[in-house]
C-alpha cells in the first residue's frame, strides 16, 4: 500500500508513505503506476475549495487514466444542497453554494470520463465523520470530546435536537475498499452504510453514558457569536454555507448500498464505545 500526503511519514509495515502535492499530476501519476485502485480522500481547506479542487480532481483523473486503476472518490453530501426528507443517491446535485457546486462538478467530471471509457470511477458519499482518529473537524470531535469526558457542557452548531446522520470512519473505509473490487459499483455514487439518524444531543447523551460522566449539557452556539468569529476565521466563514445541515434534519438513506453489497453500518453503541475508548487513550498518552 502506498499513501500519498503532502508531509509524508516514516515507513510502516506494509505501508509506504510518499510526500507530494496530489495536484502535481506528473508526480502523482508516477506514484500511482502499478496501482489497482486509487483512493482519493484528499481535500483542500474549505476556503480554497473553489481554487484548488479543479486541479486536484484533474490530477487524480490523469493518474487513474494513466495507471488503469479504478478511482474511488470519497465524496460528501454537499452537492445535494438543502433537501426535504432523507437523502438518496437519485437526488439531483442542485446545490447553489460554492462548496456544493464544486463537489458536484468533481463528480460530474469523474462520471463523464468513466462514461467515455477513459477511467473507471466510483464515488462513496459520507456524512459528518464520527470515529477514532477524527480530531480536526467533525462536530463530535475535538470541540466536544475532551470536555465531555470531564462532564463539562459542550457547544454545537445549529439545532442540537435535529436528526443527523453520522458516518463512522471504519465503515467509510470498508465501503471504499468494497466498491473498488465490485465492477458493478462503478460509474455511480453510493452512500456509506449508516445507522439511523441521531441528533447531537442524543449522541452526546450516549457518549456521556458510555464515559460514565453523567448527563452533559448541550448548548447551541449563538448565531451572533458565529458571526463575530467569522470575521477572524476563514473556516467559520465557510461554515455559513452549510449551516442548514445542522439547522434542520440531515438524514442519509443508504438502502441502495445495503441492497447490493455486504458492508453494514457498525451498531451505534459499538461506535460510541470505540470513540470514548480512543479519546481516553489519547488523553492518557498526552498526560
Amino acid at each position: 500500500m502506498r499513501v500519498v500526503t503532502r508531509s509524508g511519514r516514516s515507513r510502516e509495515p506494509g505501508i509506504e508513505h510518499v510526500a507530494l502535492d496530489a495536484r502535481d499530476s506528473t508526480r502523482l501519476t508516477e506514484a500511482t503506476q502499478g496501482a489497482t485502485a486509487i483512493y482519493c480522500c484528499a481535500a483542500p481547506p474549505y476556503h480554497r475549495w473553489a481554487s484548488e479542487w479543479p486541479q486536484l480532481a484533474s490530477s487524480v483523473c490523469a493518474a487513474a487514466e494513466a495507471s488503469g486503476a479504478v478511482l474511488v472518490m470519497l465524496g460528501n453530501l454537499y452537492g445535494y444542497g438543502p433537501v426535504d426528507g432523507p437523502m438518496t443517491e437519485g437526488l439531483p446535485l442542485a446545490a447553489t453554494g460554492t462548496k456544493g457546486r464544486v463537489r458536484a462538478a468533481v463528480w460530474e467530471q469523474l462520471r463523464t470520463l468513466h462514461e467515455q471509457g477513459r477511467i473507471k470511477a466510483v464515488e462513496v458519499r459520507a456524512s459528518d465523520f464520527f470515529g477514532p482518529g477524527v480530531t480536526d473537524g467533525g462536530h463530535l470531535a475535538a470541540r466536544v470530546m475532551p470536555r465531555l469526558l470531564r462532564g463539562k457542557p459542550v457547544s454545537t452548531l445549529g439545532d442540537p435536537d435535529a436528526p443527523h446522520s453520522w458516518s463512522f470512519v471504519p465503515d467509510v473505509a470498508r465501503a471504499l475498499v468494497e466498491v473498488a473490487g465490485e465492477e458493478r459499483a462503478w460509474g455511480r455514487a453510493w452512500h456509506v452504510p449508516t445507522e439511523p439518524a441521531l441528533s447531537v444531543r442524543e449522541m452526546v447523551d450516549r457518549l456521556a453514558a458510555q464515559a460514565d460522566v453523567g448527563p452533559v449539557a448541550v448548548r447551541r452556539v449563538p448565531p451572533a457569536a458565529l458571526g463575530v468569529a467569522s470575521l477572524f476565521s476563514p473556516l467559520i466563514r465557510e461554515l455559513r454555507e452549510i449551516r442548514y445541515q445542522f439547522d434542520r434534519p440531515f438524514v442519509v438513506d443508504s438502502s441502495a448500498y445495503e441492497a447490493e453489497f455486504s458492508v453494514r453500518a457498525t451498531p451505534v453503541d459499538a461506535q460510541v464505545k470505540t470513540v470514548v475508548d480512543w479519546w481516553r487513550e489519547r488523553a492518557a498518552a498526552v498526560a
